[in-house]
């Protein structure tokens, strides 16, 4: 695909086209998932700006798959599948590997530390509402398995990685204080 014009005008009047020519709202729900992709997208894309080689590759790849993912989401009931069950299973793998370095948590933890670690749990939480947007999506039209389940993996990769970054640092998990 090249794009050889940014600025169209075919949404002045507050409709734009998906990938197969269908025009609908911008307020279309569909819409809002892309969007809600897009903005994901871009916050990994603003974490990985100062993340070091080995978390900005994986970041990278992310970044990929979620183009792949928001591809999908343009082709309203198409049968396009760019995003990869692959993708999904190396989410799970490396999970699991980070996991497994980490100590065990015994309570909720508050989100922070450097700001790497910070920046990546924005991106977790902006994982979850971006989840939360496509479910919706998925209670009116069809939306794949594999799209909901990548961004449910997703959201808790985020999180392993923030508290991996952290205990990296030497830095030290808060517990939530629920007393207080």
């Amino acid at each position: 695909m090249r794009i050889t014009k940014v600025t169209t005008k075919g949404g002045d009047d507050g409709q734009t086209s998906l990938g197969n020519g269908q025009r609908v709202s911008k307020n279309h729900l569909r819409i809002h998932a892309m969007g809600a992709v897009d903005k994901l997208n871009s916050v990994i894309g603003w974490t990985r700006s100062i993340a070091q080689s080995g978390i900005k590759d994986d970041l990278e790849k992310i970044q990929q798959d979620l183009f792949n993912l928001g591809g999908e989401l343009a082709v309203s009931g198409g049968d396009q599948e760019l995003l990869k069950k692959t993708r999904l299973e190396w989410l799970e793998i490396e999970s699991e590997t980070m996991n497994k370095e980490l100590p065990p948590l015994k309570e909720f933890i508050l989100p922070g530390g450097s700001e790497l670690s910070s920046r990546i749990h924005i991106a977790r939480t902006e994982c979850r509402d971006t989840e939360r947007t496509l479910v919706a999506l998925g209670e009116v039209e069809t939306v794949p398995d594999l799209q909901r389940h990548y961004l449910n993996r997703l959201s808790d990769y985020l999180f392993i990685l923030a508290r991996k970054v952290k205990n990296d640092e030497g830095s030290t998990e808060i517990p939530w204080d629920y007393n207080e």
